[in-house]
């Protein structure tokens, strides 16, 4: 009787790992927030890190108030196919990338200018159809953030229309306002907060590692489907600073060829969304766990 009871266990262990059709419709959700919006954050002093070092910056700056959307970059893709700025090689969308100084060093690894890849075509967990000639956002998924998208994806983006990746202190700035909060919202953290390992949030019944995404802003306080959430917004006013995605900073540390992220991601656990953990990756790599939203100096109508 036990051999059969585990058998059992197995079996169903293997058939609720067994992937989903990654092309179905997500539940759609209008979450009420712009991912156009922008929010300023302040020069001035704030508290940095698990150990609270005193920091300033000393110039004000503007976020986005959500990470980069799908639909977003479908439409920038299709500007920059036409402008002629990315090209399709090998199934892969490609950009020029100006290069950087090499800094000898273990860690280090030489990046010329030359072309690099921005998003690869063939992974399954991308968002984007491509026809040939247009790109468009999957359907359903068209305010979940962009994801499968390199740091020279990432950055080629933000500088396309004159903004730029935002550096880690004014990322963390951005999440956790002046008074050295743990999270975005405060200092404690529930299941309803964020995207994270077991939030029980309607998309995470669609059981594959790159779908469990949420609309960008869903934590705001609303009800969907009988999910309530809490709203989570930054000092700042800027959403999704934790869990959900992983998001590419801009800061290029001498003798480390790879760049760091912020902000946890739906496949990690709670405290990993603390403000001040990171991720690191080579700036070529992908995943439907990283995404990014892009900064701003002066405010720009």
């Amino acid at each position: 009787m036990k051999k059969l009871i585990i058998f059992l266990a197995i079996g169903l262990l293997l058939s609720a790992c067994q992937p989903v059709d990654f092309q179905e419709k997500p539940p759609v959700f209008n979450t009420g927030i712009d991912p156009n919006a922008w929010a300023t954050v302040p020069a001035g002093e704030f508290l940095q890190g698990q150990f609270n070092k005193e920091m300033t910056i000393d110039h004000d700056y503007e976020m986005m108030v959500t990470p980069v959307t799908v639909a977003q970059y479908a439409d920038y893709l299709n500007e920059a196919l036409t402008a002629g700025t990315i090209k399709i090689v090998d199934d892969q969308v490609v950009g020029y990338y100006e290069g950087e100084p090499f800094q000898a060093g273990r860690h280090e690894e030489e990046f010329p200018a030359g072309d690099y890849l921005h998003i690869p075509l063939a992974d399954e967990f991308l968002r984007l159809n491509y026809d040939g000639a247009r790109f468009t956002a999957k359907d359903g998924w068209e305010d979940h953030p962009m994801t499968v998208v390199s740091w020279f994806g990432a950055n080629a983006y933000c500088e396309s229309y004159d903004w730029r990746l935002p550096t880690e202190l004014e990322w963390e700035k951005a999440a956790r306002g002046t008074d050295g909060r743990a999270f975005p919202w405060g200092n404690d953290t529930a299941r309803n907060n964020a995207n994270f390992y077991f939030s029980r949030d309607p998309f995470e019944n669609m059981k594959t590692f790159g779908s469990r995404t949420t609309p960008v802003g869903f934590y705001n306080g609303k009800v969907y489907d009988g999910y309530q959430t809490l709203n989570s917004v930054s000092p700042y006013g800027l959403y999704d600073m934790a869990g959900n995605v992983w998001q590419w900073t801009g800061d290029d540390y001498d003798s480390q060829h790879y760049r760091y992220m912020r902000g946890g991601s739906k496949d990690v656990y709670e405290l990993n969304l603390r403000v001040w953990a990171r991720n690191n990756a080579t700036p070529t790599f992908a995943s439907p766990g990283v995404g990014f939203r892009c900064a701003r100096d002066n405010k720009q109508e």
